[in-house]
């Protein structure tokens, strides 16, 4: 019988290929039957250490195979997994932990340069002095911190030792515990990027694991092929698609803890990876590296790849010759990753240009943001969704919950799109990232494209407004040029009179030597936003005359 709960997948995976490798990390292969054998392990460790179920533990780890052990662990024993983004630092971190009443922190001491150790240190100055972590008044649920690693705190516990512990718990103990569990519990808290303030902790059930299955199979995913994994395992994309995903099918997982686009095509000529996944970010990224050093990637056969906007559709065709075949789709925190999908045997228009058509058991509603009313197909509006991967709502948060959820049970996105006659969904962009130039709405995405187009030295470029008095806002375009271009702003400014909208053209343009991204290749377009405000007096900024 299939699992119908993600704690229970170890164990299916590696009654089917107990011998077959399903992680590859730093040189070193990983069995299902041996991964099986981790998470029991660690989640008799957790059981040792109080943990119960509903209880919330916080995994700060990079890519990695602990990473993997310890979020199936706390799955198998009914307790809440909540990732945090490897990108946090002291403040994000604090809030975090605390906010999710987490009673236990799983974190790696350190990668590359980043010391984990040394900021969680500060978050938690008290245990620089031997103070137990469960006396801290300021996180009064976090009991013990266990550290992946060399380094220690003086009251932390390190990973050895939580694997020792588990020998203190018989297996019919954690059978039981595992029995318990409920396609219904809370599984997972997975917090937003936050670029509007404080994140909010996206809570979901196990039912997702549905969506995860239902990919695999349509996808065709099968016992022994081999998937590149560089998206972090934190975020829904990489949790649902690869860590989830690849166990479910059997597929072995070539592991990279950071994505570097020269190291990961020396592992895909290597390890001769059939499978890659991301956003534009990363495939602009790999073909560049491929242009500076060409590499064997004829083993590559399929890749997702979320498309739909207007910058990101000439780099999913180009992909499409360069590299492999690629599917589209779309999602988001509150919705699960991929709610809409497309499939190879879908028209390269359909798979390149276009966020796909909703998965079985999702509806999409397109509505006019300001009435909610349904629109015809092609009339850009709000996506709504509506199924069973909907998130049960913010963690601590009934009024935010209430806001995105209506009483319909229609998630409000905030994303504009528009439905094609085809019955494909095209995602247009955030609302959020819409610009009110002079009374004109103005896509920042459509900029972007237009920009990338008229000027061929740019290499990435985001668009965000800026306030203006008489206009309301006005376009400013953060730009990376190409390595050896000498471009000005007045080029930029001029190659687009003619071309574009005049209120369209960027007033502002900033040179930057590249683009705050999330860690799942995002632009961080608030961020930027926040920059302009100060950017603006620079003399780096060219200004239209």
């Amino acid at each position: 019988m299939k699992a119908d709960v993600f704690g229970a997948v170890p164990a299916e995976a590696a009654e089917h290929w107990p011998n077959r490798s399903a992680v590859y990390f730093k040189g070193a292969d990983h069995t299902f039957g041996e991964l099986d054998k981790a998470v029991d392990q660690v989640a008799r460790g957790l059981m040792a250490l109080g943990i119960a179920s509903g209880d919330k533990v916080a995994l700060l780890i990079t890519n990695r195979p602990e990473f993997i052990i310890a979020v199936y662990a706390v799955f198998k024993i009914g307790a809440v997994a909540v990732p945090l983004n490897t990108r946090y630092r002291e403040q994000d971190l604090g809030y975090a932990v605390g906010f999710s009443e987490c009673k236990l922190l799983i974190m790696v001491d350190q990668s590359g340069p980043v010391d984990y150790l040394s900021i969680i240190a500060n978050v938690l100055p008290e245990v620089k002095a031997g103070k137990q972590v469960r006396d801290i008044d300021r996180f009064p649920f976090l009991e013990n911190v266990v550290v992946i690693g060399n380094g220690q705190l003086p009251v932390s516990i390190s990973w050895e030792q939580l694997i020792e512990r588990g020998n203190d718990v018989a297996p019919e103990l954690l059978a039981g515990r595992a029995r318990a569990v409920r396609p219904s519990d809370t599984a997972l808290i997975a917090f937003t990027s936050g670029t509007t303030g404080n994140p909010k902790g996206v809570m979901h059930n196990h039912g997702a694991l549905r969506a995860c299955r239902e990919r695999a199979k349509l996808w065709t995913l099968k016992p022994g092929d081999c998937a590149l994994n560089y998206l972090p395992m934190f975020h829904v994309y990489g949790l649902s698609e690869l860590v989830i995903g690849s166990m479910i099918a059997g597929v072995r997982q070539v592991v990279m803890e950071a994505f570097d686009p020269c190291e990961a095509l020396e592992l895909i000529e290597q390890q001769r990876v059939q499978i890659i996944h991301g956003f534009d970010t990363h495939y602009s990224d790999l073909m560049r590296a491929l242009d500076q050093k060409p590499r064997d990637v004829s083993s590559l056969v399929f890749g997702t790849f979320p498309s739909g906007l207007e910058s990101s559709i000439p780099v999913a065709r180009e992909v499409q010759t360069r590299l492999c075949p690629t599917v589209t789709g779309s999602g988001m925190s509150e919705s699960w990753a991929w709610v809409t999908k497309s499939v190879l045997s879908d028209t390269e228009d359909q798979r390149c240009a276009t966020s796909g058509t909703p998965m079985d058991g999702i509806e999409i509603l397109i509505v006019d943001p300001v009435t909610k009313k349904s629109i015809p197909n092609l009339v850009p509006g709000e996506i709504l969704y509506r199924g069973y991967s909907l998130m049960q709502g913010y963690f601590r948060d009934p009024e935010a919950t209430a806001r995105t959820i209506d009483s319909d049970g229609w998630l409000h996105s905030g994303d504009q799109g528009l439905m094609r006659p085809d019955g494909f969904v095209r995602f247009l962009g955030r609302y959020k990232e819409m610009l009110r130039v002079g009374g004109e709405n103005v896509s920042a995405a459509g900029v972007e494209n237009e920009l990338m187009s008229l000027v061929p030295e740019i290499d990435q470029v985001a668009v965000v407004p800026y306030p203006d008095a008489r206009l309301n806002e006005v376009v400013v375009a953060y730009v990376v040029p190409k390595p050896g271009s000498n471009l000005k702003a007045e080029k930029i400014q001029s190659a687009c009179r003619g071309k574009i909208a005049s209120f369209k053209i960027p007033r502002h343009v900033v040179f930057v030597d590249e683009l705050p991204m999330t860690a799942s290749g995002k632009v961080q377009r608030t961020i930027l936003r926040e920059r302009a405000l100060t950017d603006i007096p620079d003399s780096r900024i060219g200004q239209a005359s």
